[in-house]
């Protein structure tokens, strides 16, 4: 009787397609299910993410486990991959179950680490694929109806082999670049008299370099003041202000002088006649539709929310089966995607408060086009319409995103907004004075976002008076003193399409229709956590959702400069084209490995010399070290009260003694928290150095509940209350 064994990513997944069979039975590690669309005796077993994983250079050689330059580059000649330890009685679950198989479907994640994580599971576990029977589950969403309808329709599962050798060998040169970058400018800093230790990536660092590069064109900007000229103009007592055509800026007076004697006019009032009138009906389409990319962007934008947050949000949506994959980097869907959203139009309108038209029921190009979804469309909504306690059972970042997505998509079916667009041109002198003015006549999409378009005031701002030409009028003329603006700070939502572009900075909607086809760093599933591991390693900082290099993250950069391949988003990117070529079957693995193999070698040979002579990285050593040194002044509260010799400072959920690594222990500490208060700093401070605090309220008793007032004071080392 042939066998079949269905390998999930993890275990929630594994249990979205056993709700979709009709019978199941839970076994340790696995489960027996049966189902029309399946062969008898077929059973789903599943990892934990990455079961599989490239092993530590210490598991090659153990002198690999004290840093030293002496013994770089790491290249292993074979890449040992390991299962670790607490993966093990699942990892042997799943080796017997798929060696034991006739037919092995993989059902991990639809993407390229999907496959990395199937193909490492099933070698690893030394499966004979040759005698199996491979097949690929594909699919959109974890809906019942997608997922029996993917396990009706299997791929080939060879038909995927590059996509996991394209992932296996990202892992392996992420792996290459760290592995020798992290211990070489670790202990070249060390030997700077930096502490530490120093995280080099191979997308990681480019995306640290382009926000310092953002940070020090801000701190080095130096705004300019120039002269703009402006005319007020006033026709039948009706006024409306006009701007210089074509648009100029003067540097002083004396340039703006010589403009104005050249063109016949002069500051304030003076003689102007209506030059020209025209009048446009314009349409604006809805925005693109989302991908991971653009979803983290916009979300960041509008509630300050971390990549990595709304891709942990959209991925719960997905296993709530109210969303479709998340992890695409494509802003487009297939007709077949189309014709459930039309079907389904009525269902999630009600989902809105706002009372807007769904008329465009025909598919448009700009949203879709089954010819650019290659591997899965955008993120929309899946047929499965959340009822109004769904949505309330969902946290407030989920609400919002799923809201986002939902308006998004039937934008797409609303009409065009459109405007009759004014644009007069006064003729006053020689020069000619430009205006222009919109009037909504059908606000279609933007109904759907009403709350967020203020289109009273947009009207109020805009509307021209009704001139005609050859109009004499009344003109005054001004000149305004204006400063250049500094750059703008990244944000996340920034930061991910600085990602996504290669470090060109795309920031209008339009340039959506342009990110499919450039190449950028990082990939989809990726950017978030890049940049969590900057921000966790203390190399980015967060400051009212803006993004700031810490001066650890600006020492790491000055260290790098050096080496454009470290830095360069572009260099960068390209490697990404190399990599996705792999996949194509345009490019092997040996040859890309072979790249990153001579980029480590001529950095292990030329960073030494370079940082011994960089000027500004030893400016920013000793910047980094009185900025360190004055934080740990500001961290210290007072001298132990105990051994009087360590320092009281805080621990993070504790305060606690620096004597503590001594060669006698000192163990005192205080908590941040007693008796359901928190301690204010200042109490800390007065129990430290005059050994009481003055009488704290607030305090609750854990045996009735009720709240207290009481002084605080150390006894014995131990904190305790005094009611005297």
């Amino acid at each position: 009787m042939s066998n079949t064994v269905i390998l999930a990513e993890k275990p929630s997944q594994a249990r979205s397609y056993v709700e979709a069979f009709q019978t199941s039975t839970k076994k340790q590690g696995y489960y027996e299910v049966s189902d029309p669309v399946l062969s008898d005796n077929t059973k789903i077993t599943f990892g934990f993410g990455h079961l599989v994983e490239l092993a530590t250079p210490e598991t090659y050689d153990s002198k690999y486990k004290k840093w030293a330059l002496s013994n770089l580059p790491i290249f292993p000649d074979k890449y040992k991959f390991i299962v670790g330890s607490d993966k093990k009685k699942q990892f042997n679950i799943v080796k017997g179950l798929l060696n034991e198989a006739d037919t092995i479907i993989v059902a991990t994640d639809s993407d390229r680490e999907g496959e990395n994580i199937a193909w490492s599971i099933m070698t690893k576990a030394g499966v004979n694929l040759k005698s199996k029977t491979l097949k690929r589950l594909w699919i959109n969403s974890l809906e019942q109806e997608a997922i029996l309808d993917g396990f009706k329709n299997l791929k080939d599962g060879w038909n995927y082999y590059p996509a996991y050798q394209e992932a296996q060998t990202r892992q392996i040169s992420d792996w290459l670049v760290g592995m020798n970058g992290s211990p070489l400018y670790t202990l070249l800093l060390q030997q700077a008299g930096v502490k530490g230790v120093y995280s080099i990536g191979r997308v990681q660092t480019p995306t640290l370099y382009m926000v310092y590069q953002r940070d020090l064109a801000i701190k080095n900007f130096k705004p300019e003041p120039y002269l703009e000229l402006n005319a007020q103009i006033v026709a039948d007592s009706q006024g409306f202000e006009a701007k210089l055509d074509p648009y100029k800026r003067f540097k002083d007076e004396k340039q703006l002088n010589t403009f104005m004697d050249d063109k016949n006019v002069q500051m304030g009032q003076q003689d102007g006649l209506i030059k020209d009138v025209q009048k446009q009906q314009k349409k604006t389409s809805s925005p693109r539709l989302f991908s991971l990319s653009s979803l983290q962007s916009e979300i960041n934008k509008r509630y300050h929310a971390s990549a990595s947050e709304t891709l942990k949000a959209v991925q719960s949506l997905y296993e709530a089966k109210l969303l479709t994959y998340p992890r695409t980097d494509c802003n487009y869907i297939t007709e077949q995607e189309f014709s459930y959203l039309v079907k389904n139009l009525n269902q999630y309108l009600k989902l809105v408060s706002n009372q807007v038209s769904l008329n465009q029921i025909e598919p448009q190009a700009r949203y879709v086009n089954g010819k650019k979804v290659q591997e899965h469309h955008a993120i929309i909504m899946t047929k499965t319409v959340p009822t109004t306690e769904k949505l309330n059972s969902l946290s407030k970042l989920e609400k919002q995103v799923y809201d986002m997505v939902l308006r998004t998509t039937l934008a797409m079916f609303a009409d065009p907004y459109e405007y009759e667009e004014t644009t007069i041109l006064t003729q006053i002198g020689e020069a000619l004075f430009k205006a222009t003015g919109k009037v909504p006549t059908n606000q279609g999409w933007k109904l759907l976002f009403k709350s967020d378009t203020e289109t009273s005031k947009d009207k109020a701002d805009t509307i021209l008076p009704a001139v005609t030409k050859g109009q004499a009028v009344k003109a005054k003329l001004s000149a305004d003193k204006k400063l250049t603006k500094a750059p703008v700070p990244f944000t996340e939502g920034t930061l991910i399409t600085a990602m996504k572009t290669a470090g060109k900075t795309l920031d209008d909607e339009e340039a959506q229709a342009i990110l499919k086809d450039t190449e950028g760093i990082g990939t989809e599933a990726t950017r978030a956590n890049i940049l969590d591991g900057l921000k966790k390693r203390g190399y980015l900082v967060t400051q009212k959702n803006k993004i700031h290099v810490s001066e650890q993250g600006i020492t790491l950069c000055k260290a790098v400069e050096l080496e454009p391949l470290l830095t360069s988003p572009e260099m960068t990117a390209k490697w990404e084209v190399a990599l996705k070529q792999i996949s194509q079957k345009q490019r092997t693995q040996e040859n890309f490995l072979g790249q990153i193999q001579r980029f480590i070698e001529k950095l292990v040979a030329e960073a030494p010399e370079q940082m011994q002579k960089s000027e500004s990285l030893t400016q920013q050593v000793a910047t980094q070290k009185t900025v360190e040194s004055e934080a740990k002044k500001e961290a210290e509260i007072g001298i132990c009260p105990i051994c009087k010799q360590g320092k009281i400072v805080d621990k993070g959920k504790f305060y606690g003694c620096t004597n503590y690594a001594a060669d006698q222990p000192c163990k005192f500490t205080l908590p941040k928290k007693w008796s359901d208060k928190t301690l204010p700093k200042t109490a800390i401070k007065a129990l430290i150095t005059k050994g009481e605090t003055a009488k704290l309220k607030g305090f609750k008793s854990k045996k009735t509940g009720k709240k207290f007032d009481a002084k605080l004071t150390i006894k014995e080392g131990k904190l305790s209350f005094d009611f005297g």
